[in-house]
């Protein structure tokens, strides 16, 4: 019976031999097809599809993975990067088109794709070869400090260099060590140099990109024009700000070309310490530069002006004028194209554009100088206008009183106080009693309190005052009443 069983076993095992061997047949998978001709990659776009064929369908286990590999720069698979790996299972159509990103580090003009199975274990030849950059730094930048010249002396040569960080907002691209340059010479096309720096010994115009093969970029420099010098003909200075400067804005930077040395001059006085290639500045004056080629020598100056106005006002800080009479205010200015806005008490006097303005009435006045082109900017011109009487009412005591006698007699029977608190000065003044009552609250104080007799119930009363300026400076004190 044993032998029986073992036979049919033996036939068993014998039978499904070529079914096992039929289900893990053997895999082909064909060359990948790229749907791009070259990979330009950012940080806004980095995404690209290759698709393949592959047979039998049927010879796919359950768990395949299909994994994208590409090459080095040079096309070589011995260390390749895995671009993509897709879900157990999730490919069982033939062909099959699939997404990838290519790293940051991409950079060459001869990779490669191929495709890989994990069930059954197979790998497909290679895609034909293309060029594939990420681009990490793809705008602008500096080389030469942003100066647009530059000079070497005769025999000798120039440094040119990409900034790093460079001037305002230049993205330099030193800050990613990965890429590299083509350098070039106007107006070749053809590249004279690879690295960060360029030595150059010959006239021309120069500039640098980043050297993203066939892929087009923004990431390229400024043009810098290198001359060869004679003793000083080379030199220049640039003000940052322009000229004239606006000095409200801030200070201008003054730059000359590269050289060995620098010593800057004011008014043909040596700046001490001022040996650098550039000088920052908030002041008007001329400007010099002696700039050491090495060898040679370069001169350079420059007037730097400044964008502020003077103004000026025929009138005293305080006049007075009798009832009915006026006087006319008029204001002599430098500023460009001039505008005037006067006020009276703080508050706009309608209609009135001018630099003249007839004064009729008493209180303080404000003429701002608004000078509106090169540099806005503004300037406030004040004064005061009294009439007569005024010095009766409103007497120029120097302090505030803590007593005062409101008995009829004719003395120290109102508080009076200093006139930069009084009416016209728009300062708040405040009374208030022991109680906490408020006696008087005005911003037009007449110097007249108690305006009225009052019947004080306590003998010799205290109140206490509070006055606010209108630049909000506060005096605090107490008054008492003495009867």
């Amino acid at each position: 019976m044993g032998n029986v069983v073992n036979k049919y076993l033996f036939c068993l095992i014998f039978f499904l031999l070529p079914l096992t061997k039929c289900i893990y047949a053997q895999l082909v998978i064909g060359n990948p097809a790229l749907s791009f001709s070259q990979i330009c990659a950012n940080s806004d776009f980095n995404e690209f599809n290759v698709s393949f064929s592959f047979s039998p369908v049927s010879a796919l286990s359950p768990t395949n993975q299909f994994i994208v590999e590409m090459s080095d720069p040079n096309g070589n698979f011995t260390n390749p990067t895995v671009l993509l790996t897709t879900n157990p299972g999730s490919i069982t159509v033939s062909p099959a088109n699939v997404s990838f990103s290519v790293p940051t580090t991409t950079g060459g003009e001869k990779y490669k794709l191929r495709i890989k199975s994990t069930g059954p274990a197979d790998t497909s030849a290679s895609s034909i070869s293309f060029p594939a950059y990420y681009k990490l730094q793809d705008s602008p930048f500096t080389i030469n400090n942003f100066v647009s010249t530059a000079s070497y002396c005769p025999g000798g040569s120039y440094v040119l260099t990409i900034d790093n960080p460079g001037t305002g907002t230049n993205d330099s691209p030193l800050k990613y060590p990965s890429l590299t340059y083509n350098w070039f010479m106007e107006p070749s096309l053809t590249p004279i140099g690879t690295g960060p720096s360029l030595t150059v010994s010959q006239p021309g115009k120069y500039y640098v990109e980043t050297n993203y093969g066939s892929c087009t970029s923004s990431s390229y420099s400024n043009r810098v024009t290198v001359s060869q010098s004679s003793s000083g003909t080379v030199a220049t200075i640039s003000s940052s700000l322009g000229n004239p400067f606006c000095s409200i804005e801030g200070s201008t930077m003054l730059s000359t070309v590269s050289g060995n040395s620098y010593q800057w001059y004011k008014n043909n006085t040596a700046i001490s310490g001022a040996t650098n290639r550039t000088y920052t500045t908030n002041q008007a004056g001329l400007y010099s530069v002696v700039v050491n080629f090495g060898g040679c020598l370069g001169n350079a100056s420059i007037d730097l002006l400044d964008y502020n106005f003077d103004s000026s006002i025929n009138m005293p800080e305080t006049s007075t004028i009798s009832p009915g009479e006026s006087v006319t205010a008029s204001v002599t200015t430098t500023a460009s194209n001039p505008e005037f806005q006067w006020y009276l008490n703080n508050v706009v006097i309608p209609n009135v554009i001018g630099n003249d303005y007839e004064v009729t009435t008493k209180g303080n006045y404000k003429v701002i100088v608004k000078q509106t082109s090169g540099c806005v900017e503004s300037e406030e011109l004040l004064f005061k206008i009294n009439s007569t009487g005024d010095s009766d009412l409103f007497p120029d005591v120097a302090n505030i009183p803590n007593l005062i006698s409101p008995n009829g007699d004719g003395i120290n029977d109102t508080w009076i106080i200093p006139q930069e608190y009084v009416s016209g000065t728009d300062t708040e003044v405040l009374l208030i009693s022991a109680s906490g009552d408020i006696a008087l609250r005005t911003n037009n104080y007449q110097n007249n309190w108690p305006e009225y007799s009052t019947d004080f119930k306590n003998v010799n009363p205290v109140y206490y005052y509070i006055i606010t300026t209108k630049e909000h400076k506060v005096r605090k004190g107490s008054i008492t009443i003495i009867k």
